[in-house]
């Protein structure tokens, strides 16, 4: 007998779940592309999203994944010859100057390792040290998938402001776009890469840059066709937002999401809806912990992602509570994404919950549920109380 049967819950870090208002905005032909509805409400929805992300700078829309976002944003500030100073506080950061590097970027990595935030000040001494403006940019991500980490963006900002240095800060917010606090203008990110398929509920295949004047001032004469923003954020005819036909469903259904934030409240709300169900992840793990191994990743509560946790469950423990609440209770775990330990190559003593986009109270106290019963069959050790305490931070938000 499995107790799996009924309704999933994919609690991944991403894609989180479709809401069905999202997947009925979906559910119809395509429209037409050239004129009319579609096209409308498109140019309606670009102050939704510069709302979202607490900006004024244009935003370009692709179709792609954050990968792809990532190679369009590097490709339109950032030269053959050219350096990146790359803050790695997990496996994103990495991955992104990984794409720098390939486009014939140089790039400089400062390594804080996978259970902390970046350090400002280590940053703004390196940039004090670039007196001939050799770094171009600083990539960072504002919360990397894998570790679970939030990075402070604003201090970054004040570093680098603070190092006299002109390089152009662009910031990963894949993960934490309508999960985790972000204020694009008031922090003084140049550069923001987001997607769809986290906080902002929408199926994966929707990529967006976000560039300010400072950014575009520096366009890179070299950027190819498809990457190209200067079309996107300001395009004479429809088409060109995309580069070609446009993904009609996808923005549909983004359409959709837009309005289930604003009609929450807006992105204020939003936040704080994710501030009180992590808090309430955290109490349970923080209980569990107490009688056994399980630890989360990032220790200081004030570095944590509102959006995904990563924990320990050490010897192989992460794999096998995974494939547990999975086949018995219907809830799908994150895997250790580039995590390891010592004798644990693959991460397999690790595990992450994802609590970004579309989620309330009784999903989250829902898969708090199947863990604990998962950490009860398997007869992994465990402290009690950590159902009581998840809940009672509910009740107190």
């Amino acid at each position: 007998m499995s107790l799996s049967f009924g309704r999933e819950y994919l609690a991944i870090p991403g894609p989180s779940v479709t809401p069905d208002r999202v997947l009925n905005a979906m559910h119809r032909t395509a429209p037409n592309i050239y004129e009319g509805a579609l096209v409308d409400m498109v140019d309606a929805m670009i102050p939704d999203l510069r709302a979202v992300a607490r900006t004024k700078a244009d935003v370009a829309i692709y179709i792609t994944n954050g990968h792809g976002a990532w190679e369009a944003a590097a490709m339109n500030v950032l030269a053959p010859g050219d350096t990146a100073l790359v803050l790695s506080t997990g496996r994103f950061a990495g991955l992104w100057g990984m794409i720098c590097e390939r486009l014939g970027v140089k790039i400089e990595v400062i390594d804080f390792g996978t259970a902390q935030a970046l350090d400002p000040e280590v940053v703004r001494a390196r940039l004090a040290r670039d007196t001939g403006g050799k770094i171009k940019a600083v990539l960072a991500v504002h919360v990397d998938t894998a570790t679970g980490v939030l990075n402070d963006i604003a201090g970054m900002r004040a570093a680098m402001d603070a190092s006299g240095h002109d390089a152009l800060l662009m910031v990963d917010c894949i993960a934490s776009l309508g999960c985790d606090r972000f204020e694009m203008d008031a922090w003084g990110v140049d550069v923001m890469v987001a997607a769809s398929q986290k906080g902002l509920m929408t199926p994966p295949g929707l990529g967006f840059v976000y560039a300010n004047d400072k950014a575009q001032a520096r366009q890179n004469a070299g950027v190819s066709f498809y990457w190209d923003w200067r079309n996107r954020v300001k395009p004479e005819m429809f088409y060109q937002y995309f580069g070609g036909t446009a993904p009609t469903h996808h923005l549909l259904g983004l359409r959709e999401a837009l309005n289930m934030i604003l009609e929450e409240g807006g992105i204020e709300a939003v936040w704080r809806r994710h501030d009180a169900l992590a808090r309430a992840a955290w109490a349970a793990f923080e209980c569990w912990g107490q009688g056994g191994p399980m630890a989360m990743n990032i220790p200081d509560a004030a570095q944590r992602s509102r959006a995904v946790t990563a924990l320990s469950l050490g010897d192989r423990n992460g794999a096998r509570l995974r494939r547990w609440v999975e086949t018995n209770g219907g809830v799908t775990l994150g895997i250790g994404l580039g995590m390891s330990a010592p004798g644990d190559p693959k991460g397999e003593g690790f595990f992450r919950l994802g609590h970004m986009g579309h989620i309330n109270a009784h999903m989250m106290m829902g898969a708090l549920g199947v863990i604990e019963a998962g950490l009860v069959a398997l007869d992994i050790p465990h402290g009690p109380g950590a159902l009581g305490a998840a809940a009672r931070v509910i009740a107190q938000a």
